[in-house]
């Protein structure tokens, strides 16, 4: 009996051990995870899948990242790894990775982890700093956690994986750019022309503006542009200009946008006076981008300071214009025009930042778009375009103006408008003195009644909301916080949330923002689909009439009827009308030139005039589309929400997600929209009623512990009633 005893459990034994085996061979051949995250952060996108699956060119993505970093470090290796297995299981057969150790060197480590170093290195990936703890000590470690991105000769590096935030969104992003640059440089009809402009002459000034390098200029942009040459399948050719005399100069400026230096005699220096051009401009197919090599700044006390542009960014510099160029990114058109907002400069070192400025939209948008201007007074707007952005026009546009934004979107041009329902202007300097405010005017540009013909309109007047952001008010003021009411925060309930592209984003800030209203008709007898996209909360109310946003003299109404939730963006879609459907078609209007002053006597040629024929009789007509392909509208009631202080140049915040996500929407990229909203972690709780919190309190101060003494009391009595069935059962 004792001997099958013990067979039986070997038996058990022996089948449990087979069957953990099978269970971990099939686990290792039949590849499954299930991720329970809420944005799905470690699945992903099907935009990442297209991107790996449709590679014509092989990619070798080389990773150099030190071994056994401390937290959070670590974890972002382990994130890495699992993020490029799950580019292999999609990828085709093109797409390749591999880790190199780079141990560090005092760690006793071989000869392959120092020639790994010096390879990362070369390609740009150099160490970072980064703290530890080790043994209740605070030190610091050097490592490197970069990677660099090979296709073909083309490399693009990332230089620190600091953070998981948005990897996969950048690593799509950038495998896109790749297979793009690679179609299109080999498809170039002709060759992309970098000029270097530069006056020998400067050459002798150069020690007196602090520059020493700047003779050896020449040659470090010529080894650059050898070096780009060799990334970009040899469709570049280098020039060196040097302007030697005022003529050649004065036609160069004509032509570029170039810096011209004019200093005195310095006999102490046997320096004669003399004037200089320098400049650097990148051109393809007719079209131009410029690179300001010598930075000029002004600094109070100090004085004027020059400063070269840093080598070691020149190369990004030249590239980045060259994929601009030659189209390397969708091209999304910016109205340059009619008062809008303007498109920052190239931002100069310790130049004072501008609220006004779109420097950080711009930077974001360069990252998978090109910003083409479009200057409706001099051209058309192309057909080519899958968006155009109007930001805050200010000037009246003509009929003609509005025929061609009518007809882009006819032609599925989709238009993305964010406009102010006021122009605000500043006091004159003395009135400024005397505390008096900016005023504001209620704008008619003429776009007003276009979009009212489509079914949607800004009213003129400013969302005020109890729910705003709060400023800090410093000590001298009293302290404390100050409610800013015309800067509603949007609650994620106020959020639409059944639009792809928004529904990671659980809280918005705007300024100065508008309401919006739909003509519900219109949009009924049109069958146009009209999404809410924003609105204020219940707590917010109109400013009209006169405007005054001084923080001080807002306060919000007594009466709770004039409290209500304000629409302030929506989203249209549908074939839409054309405002001009039946009215006369506008033509452009050409500034007619000064006759000169002549006699009044008729000349032989005045004769052969008469006998031509009248021009002005031949007719043309335009063609003209009545109804427009499927298209979208997106309006938001405020400009302020393009502007860098409210977005940050990194690209993660809900304000950001939110733009970018709505541009890639009207772009027909709902995929990237969906892969960039899962980076959003910005998750509040949701707020609950005064009684549902007391509720909650009082259970945690006194539920919790009578619950306890309940729990005690019923223990107790049942190992009281156990006892006594005990002692029951034995005095039987």
């Amino acid at each position: 009996m004792k001997g099958k005893f013990k067979a039986d459990t070997y038996i058990k034994f022996v089948i449990y051990a087979v069957v953990i085996v099978l269970i971990n061979l099939a686990g290792k051949t039949m590849f499954y995870r299930a991720d329970l995250t809420e944005n799905k952060i470690y699945s992903l996108s099907e935009a990442s899948k297209t991107a790996v699956a449709k590679l014509s060119e092989p990619l070798t993505i080389n990773v150099f990242f030190t071994e056994n970093l401390p937290a959070p470090h670590n974890s972002t290796k382990r994130y890495l790894m699992d993020l490029l297995e799950e580019y292999a299981i999609s990828a085709n057969q093109y797409f390749n990775y591999r880790f190199y150790d780079v141990s560090p060197q005092e760690e006793g480590t071989s000869d392959t982890a120092m020639e790994n170093r010096k390879l990362a290195e070369n390609y740009g990936i150099n160490p970072v700093e980064i703290r530890m703890i080790e043994k209740d000590e605070l030190k610091f470690k050097k490592a490197y956690m970069g990677m660099v991105m090979i296709q073909g000769d083309i490399i693009e590096q990332i230089p620190a994986i600091t953070s998981t935030d948005g990897l996969e969104y950048k690593l799509t992003t950038t495998i896109e750019k790749l297979n793009n640059k690679i179609s299109t440089l080999a498809g170039l009809p002709e060759k992309v022309n970098i000029k270097l402009i530069m006056s020998s002459s400067i050459k002798n000034v150069a020690p007196v503006i602090g520059i020493d390098a700047l003779p050896q200029l020449p040659a470090s942009v010529k080894e650059t542009v050898e070096k780009l040459n060799t990334a970009n399948y040899g469709q570049l050719t280098y020039e060196y200009i040097d302007p030697a005399t005022d003529d050649k100069i004065d036609a160069l400026i004509e032509k570029y946008d170039i810096r011209v230096l004019q200093w005195p005699a310095i006999p102490e220096r046997n320096i004669t006076a003399g004037r200089g051009a320098i400049g650097l401009s990148v051109e393809y197919n007719n079209e131009k981008a410029y690179v300001q090599l010598l930075n000029v700044m002004r600094i109070p006390i100090i004085g004027t300071r020059y400063e070269l542009i840093d080598m070691d960014n020149l190369e990004e510099i030249i590239n980045e214009n060259i994929e601009t160029l030659i189209g390397i990114n969708e091209d999304v058109g910016y109205l340059a025009d009619h008062g809008t907002l303007e498109l920052a400069a190239p931002r100069m070192m310790m130049q004072q930042q501008n609220n006004n400025q779109l420097q950080n939209f711009q930077t974001l948008m360069n990252e998978n778009y090109t910003l083409k201007p479009i200057t409706l007074k001099e051209n058309r707007i192309p057909e080519s375009l899958s968006c155009l952005i109007i930001a805050q026009p200010t000037e009246a546009f003509s009929d003609y103006e509005l025929y061609q934004i009518d007809q882009a979107l006819m032609r599925g041009t989709n238009l993305a408008i964010f406009t102010d329902a006021f122009k605000e202007t500043q006091p004159p300097q003395q009135q400024f003195q005397f505390n008096m405010g900016p005023s504001y005017k209620p704008l008619d540009t003429g776009l007003e009644k276009l979009l009212a013909h489509y079914g949607v309109r800004v009213k003129p007047s400013y969302v005020m909301d109890k729910n705003s952001f709060k400023q800090a008010m410093p000590a001298q003021a009293g302290g404390g916080e100050r409610n800013i009411y015309f800067a509603p925060m949007i609650k994620n309930e106020n959020i639409n949330k059944d639009l792809g592209f928004m529904e990671n984003i659980k809280g918005l800030i705007t300024l100065n923002s508008s309401p919006v209203s739909l003509d519900n008709e219109i949009i009924k007898k049109n069958n146009i689909s009209a999404y809410q996209l924003i609105a204020s909360s219940d707590e917010s109310w109109e400013m009209t009439g006169q405007i005054n946003l001084n923080p001080m003299f807002i306060q919000p109404p007594k009466e709770n009827e004039k409290f209500k939730s304000y629409p302030l963006a929506y989203l249209l879609e549908g074939e839409f009308p054309s405002y001009f459907n039946g009215k006369t078609i506008p033509q452009k209007e050409m500034e007619t030139p000064e006759e000169p002053e002549t006699d009044t006597e008729i000349t032989d040629m005045d004769m052969d005039m008469e006998e031509n024929p009248d021009l002005s009789k031949i007719k043309s007509k335009e063609s003209f589309i009545p109804t427009g392909k499927p298209g979208k509208i997106s309006i938001i009631g405020s400009s302020a929400m393009l502007k860098d202080n409210l977005l940050d140049a990194e690209g993660r915040s809900p304000n950001a997600a939110f733009i970018l996500n709505l541009i890639d929407s009207l772009n027909n990229r709902d995929d990237v929209a969906a892969m960039r909203s899962k980076i959003q972690q910005f998750n509040p709780l949701e707020e609950t009623e005064v009684m549902t919190k007391n509720v909650i309190k009082l259970f945690n101060i006194v539920g919790l512990p009578v619950i306890i003494i309940f729990f005690g009391l019923f223990t107790w009595w049942r190992r009281s009633a156990r006892r006594r069935n005990i002692q029951l059962l034995f005095q039987k």
